[in-house]
């Protein structure tokens, strides 16, 4: 088998049944293989990202596809090659959750927070809901962080809850769990 060859596709339309099933049976039927993917609806709107991976020649018949099938699904499908994610340093996944009454700003207010210091997020989903009896507008925000190998966690938990005590977020950081 050539070397593995990966490519990165997003796609987004109007929700309907089965997308992920002919989306997904074309991926098969060219011999691509879902290494990650994450899906939802939000409103309406389906969208995904995934990354595939392959022989070069496989992958590159299903890319000639994607057109048409984004045409065929009612989707518009983005692409691009791409290649095994590697890090400089070894990370450690943590995992972030955090609720508060929703406002403006909460999202902005953690990445700045992690990007000041030098973690980046991997993965991060938000949801606004109805807390029980009252009504009242919760937002939530569950993430994945890569903390540096070399980064005191001790320390990171106190800036990051003292943070967060600031700004009445209610949050937690804790490692990841496989």
């Amino acid at each position: 088998m050539d070397d593995k060859h990966f490519l990165a596709i997003t796609a987004s339309g109007e929700d309907t049944v089965g997308l992920v099933e002919k989306l997904t049976e074309r991926i098969t039927q060219s011999g691509g293989n879902i290494e990650q993917s994450r899906m939802g609806v939000l409103g309406g709107q389906f969208s995904l990202i995934m990354l595939l991976s392959g022989e070069e020649f496989s992958l590159r018949v299903l890319e000639s596809q994607l057109g048409a099938l984004g045409e065929e699904l009612g989707l518009t499908i983005v692409h691009k090659w791409t290649q095994a994610r590697e890090h400089s340093q070894p990370i450690i996944p943590y995992r972030v959750e955090v609720v508060a009454m929703d406002h403006p700003g909460i999202v902005h207010g953690l990445a700045s927070f992690f990007a000041r210091q030098h973690i980046n997020i991997e993965e991060l989903e938000t949801d606004v809901y109805a807390a029980p009896h009252t009504g009242t507008h919760m937002f939530s925000v569950n993430m994945t962080v890569g903390v540096p190998s070399g980064v005191m966690i001790s320390p990171l938990r106190e800036a990051f809850l003292a943070y967060c005590d600031d700004l009445n977020l209610d949050a937690s950081l804790e490692p990841a769990r496989a």
